[in-house]
């Protein structure tokens, strides 16, 4: 996995996923167009670190935004 920093607010990740995760998340996106990639994968992560113990505000910022909004500090590079 290749992580590039593009601002104090956000870093760019290049990874690896298995055809069929990526299908469904292509499938999730079409039918939920408020939502794209960058979202998606920020909040999953979020809510997969908060699930296993992290506790920071800013994760919880991102996961709760994320859910029910497009958050600055998780927006996708412009």
């Amino acid at each position: 996995m290749g992580i590039r920093l593009l601002s104090p607010l956000n870093v760019s990740i290049q990874a690896e996923l298995p055809e069929e995760l990526f299908s469904s998340m292509q499938q999730f996106i079409e039918a939920h167009p408020s939502w794209d990639q960058y979202r998606l994968i920020s909040c999953a992560l979020a809510g997969f670190l908060q699930q296993n113990g992290v506790r920071n505000r800013e994760v919880t910022r991102c996961y709760l935004d994320g859910m029910f909004g497009r958050p600055v500090g998780c927006q996708p590079p412009s």
